[in-house]
């Protein structure tokens, strides 16, 4: 038993700090920032560890759009208000060029993946690298969309780490779909509830 904890306890803390911070996102909680940055950080250790290197580069971006998002949802995303950000909608306007971008980026790591690093999943985790990208943006600016996103990543990458070998994270994101699913309905309900202006 001692030596599977020690082999997974990078797996278990990642896995831990994952379940308080898809909560604290749940409840729309701006303390998920800081979870995501403790949880970001490691993850950086545990991806490139298992050769999941898209993902470990894709921690880098993670930490970026948590420092962004902090201050993007206790700040409104206006200069001179303290009003946090409102939840909306994911602008129809940004649709396409949001999809355009995933593809091209979803190719271009495919490509570094399959013919740069000894990766045996370059297609996968090219895919939930690039949905992730426009996924923690769309979570920065609030957008209720975002949980949709989440939905499709927690679903294709449960599947990949329990082929990697990292079951409580896998497990993680089993429960984050089902999460991610609630979130989304809570989420459109705050957002009803919220005063308009």
């Amino acid at each position: 038993m001692n030596e599977f904890l020690t082999a997974h306890w990078l797996d278990i803390v990642t896995t831990l700090l994952g379940l308080a911070y898809i909560l604290l996102e749940y409840k729309a909680s701006v303390w998920l920032w800081a979870v995501g940055f403790a949880m970001q950080s490691l993850g950086i250790v545990l991806y490139y560890q298992k050769g999941l290197y898209a993902d470990c580069g894709m921690e880098f971006y993670y930490l970026a759009m948590t420092v962004y998002g902090f201050f993007h949802w206790i700040g409104g995303g206006k200069s001179g208000t303290a009003k946090k950000t409102p939840i909306t909608h994911f602008k129809r306007s940004l649709v396409l060029p949001w999809t355009i971008a995933t593809l091209a980026i979803w190719g271009a790591i495919y490509w570094l993946l399959d013919t740069q690093t000894n990766s045996t999943v370059p297609l996968a985790d090219s895919f939930t690298t690039a949905l992730s990208i426009v996924g923690i943006w769309a979570l920065a600016r609030k957008y209720l969309e975002q949980w949709l996103i989440w939905i499709v990543v927690d679903v294709v990458t449960c599947g990949l780490y329990f082929y990697k070998d990292i079951p409580f994270k896998a497990s993680l994101y089993g429960l984050y779909v089902i999460i991610a699913i609630l979130g989304y309905r809570k989420w459109k309900q705050m957002m009803h509830n919220e005063p308009h202006t």
